[in-house]
C-alpha cells in the first residue's frame, strides 16, 4: 500500500489520525480472513473481485464456515449434538468385547457383568446406553495363528457361540439382528441390534461351505484377512502370495455377495483392496481402518482406495486406536505384527503369549492422540471419498491405547459434538454415525436377492 498523507504531530498530543491510504484498483481487491481455513480458501473463486461462500450441497459437502475446525480442548456435549446423537442409529463396525471373555476363561458370563460397570473394560452395557448405541457388530475373532493349528474353526464357531449367548443372557438390552430391517426394528424397540463379524479369512480353513455356515449362524462380514497372508489373500501387515486375490480368493468375494454378507477389507494389503473393489457387485465395507494420508500404517486405506470405494458404494468405518491415527504412535508401532509374529513363536502356549504381549506394549508406549485426529480422519475420508462413504469402526476392547476424550463407548457423543462444530448438518452426521452402513447393508441383501432371483429363473 502508497501512503498519500503522512501523520502530523501537534505538541503535547499522543494520538492524531491522519492516515490515508492510496486508492487501490477494484478489480484488484480481495476479501480474505486470516481465521478462514485452507480447505475454504481453495473455494474461493479465482476470478472473482469479491470472495463468496459457494452453493452448499448437503448431500456431499459440509456448510462452509470461516471458523477454523476446534483441534483441542474439552469436549462439550451440547443439547443440539445429543438430539441429532438420539435421531440416528449409532452403528460400530467393531468391537472385540467377545475376546476379552475368552481372554478372562469366562465363558459362563461369571466373571465379567456387563450389565454393571466394568472400568478395565472399553464396554459394558451402562456404557453402552450412554454413547447411545443403535447396532453394533461383535467381532468372532481367533487369532491367526489358529490356521497353522488348525483350530480355526472350533476357535470361531466358540466365539460365534459365545456371541449369541451374551446376546440372549442380556436380553433386555441386546437382539441379534440379520439383516438392515432387523437392526432398524431392534433399535426403534430401544435395544442395541447384535451383529456378528468374522475377524480374518483364516477362519474358514478354505473352505467356502463354512462360509455359508458361517452365514446361516448369523454372520454378516467376514474380514478377509488378519494379520497374515493367507495363500488366497495378501494382508498388509505380512508377506504378499498372490498380490491381491487367487482363484479361490475371487470365489471367496464371489460367495459373500451371493448370499449376502458383507466384504471386510480391514487388514487386508492394497493389493487385495483393488482387486476385491475390482470383482465385488456389493458395496465393500473397510469396519475398522482409517486413513493413510494422515497416518501411514498399511492397515490404513489409501486416497487411491478411497476413490474406488467411492465408485463401489462402499463404506471406511474409522478406527480409533492410536496406533492407526497418531501419525508418531504408526512409526513406533510400525514393527507391531512382526513381533507379535516373535512373540507367538517364543511363546506358543496362548495364555503365557498374552502375558508377554502385554508387558511389550507395557514396554513399548505410544502417544495417545486425540478425539479431534479421530474425527480428521473421518474428514478426511469425506474430502477424498465424499460424505456417504464413512463410518465409524472403533475397535474397543481389541486396542490397548484409545485416543484422549474416547475412552470408551460412552464417548460417541464427543465426535457428533466435534463434527457439528466443524459445519456438519443432521443429515450428514447421521449418515457418518451409521445411515452409510446401513445403506451398503441393504444394497448387500438386494444384491443377494438378484442371485437368488437369477437362479430361480
Amino acid at each position: 500500500m502508497k501512503i498519500n498523507n503522512v501523520l502530523q504531530f501537534t505538541c503535547g498530543l499522543t494520538l492524531l489520525f491522519a492516515l490515508s491510504l492510496a486508492t487501490i484498483p477494484a478489480t484488484e481487491k480481495t476479501i480474505s480472513s486470516p481465521m478462514k481455513s485452507s480447505r475454504d480458501q481453495k473455494e474461493i473463486h479465482h476470478h472473482s473481485t469479491i470472495a463468496t461462500k459457494p452453493p452448499f450441497n448437503p448431500d456431499s459437502s459440509k456448510e462452509p464456515s470461516s471458523i477454523p475446525p476446534k483441534s483441542s480442548g474439552k469436549v462439550i456435549v451440547s443439547e443440539k449434538a445429543l438430539a441429532i446423537h438420539k435421531k440416528a442409529i449409532l452403528i460400530d463396525g467393531h468391537n472385540d468385547l467377545p475376546w476379552q471373555f475368552r481372554e478372562r476363561n469366562d465363558f459362563s458370563f461369571q466373571k465379567i457383568d456387563i450389565r454393571r460397570g466394568e472400568p478395565k473394560l472399553h464396554t459394558d452395557i451402562p456404557r453402552l446406553r450412554q454413547g447411545g448405541m443403535g447396532a453394533q457388530f461383535w467381532s468372532a475373532y481367533v487369532p491367526a495363528d489358529s490356521r497353522q493349528k488348525k483350530t480355526a474353526i472350533k476357535l470361531t464357531l466358540e466365539q460365534i457361540d459365545l456371541i449369541q449367548r451374551m446376546v440372549k443372557d442380556y436380553p433386555e438390552a441386546f437382539e441379534l439382528a440379520y439383516s438392515s430391517d432387523d437392526i432398524i426394528r431392534i433399535h426403534q424397540q430401544g435395544k442395541i441390534a447384535s451383529l456378528i463379524g468374522v475377524e480374518g479369512g483364516h477362519s474358514i480353513d478354505d473352505s467356502l461351505g463354512v462360509l455359508r455356515i458361517y452365514y446361516q449362524l448369523g454372520v454378516r462380514y467376514m474380514t478377509l484377512t488378519h494379520s497374515e497372508t493367507l495363500d488366497w489373500a495378501d494382508s498388509a501387515t505380512d508377506k504378499p502370495k498372490s498380490h491381491g486375490l487367487s482363484p479361490f480368493g475371487e470365489q471367496v468375494v464371489q460367495q459373500m455377495n451371493q448370499i449376502g454378507m458383507l466384504v471386510d477389507l480391514s487388514h487386508v494389503s492394497a493389493e487385495t483392496m483393488k482387486h476385491a473393489l475390482r470383482i465385488s457387485k456389493a458395496p465393500v465395507i473397510f469396519s475398522h481402518s482409517s486413513a493413510f494420508a494422515l497416518a501411514d500404517h498399511p492397515r490404513n486405506v489409501p486416497d487411491e482406495i478411497l476413490k474406488l470405494t467411492a465408485k463401489n458404494g462402499g463404506v471406511v468405518m474409522v478406527n480409533f486406536y492410536s496406533g492407526f491415527i497418531v501419525p508418531e504412535a504408526v512409526r513406533m508401532r510400525k514393527t507391531y505384527f512382526e513381533s507379535v509374529r516373535e512373540l507367538e513363536k517364543k511363546y506358543p502356549i496362548r495364555q503365557e503369549f498374552e502375558v508377554a504381549l502385554k508387558q511389550w506394549q507395557k514396554d513399548h508406549p505410544i502417544p495417545r492422540g486425540t478425539i479431534y485426529q479421530v474425527v480428521d480422519h473421518i474428514e478426511h475420508i469425506i474430502k477424498i471419498a465424499g460424505i456417504d462413504h464413512v463410518g465409524l469402526g472403533s475397535d474397543f476392547d481389541g486396542i490397548d491405547s484409545v485416543p484422549d476424550q474416547l475412552e470408551d463407548v460412552a464417548a460417541f457423543p464427543r465426535i457428533t459434538q466435534i463434527l457439528l462444530d466443524r459445519g456438519y448438518n443432521e443429515k450428514q452426521i447421521i449418515k457418518i454415525l451409521g445411515g452409510n452402513l446401513l445403506r451398503v447393508l441393504k444394497q448387500t441383501e438386494e444384491v443377494a436377492n438378484n442371485y437368488k432371483n437369477k437362479t430361480k429363473k
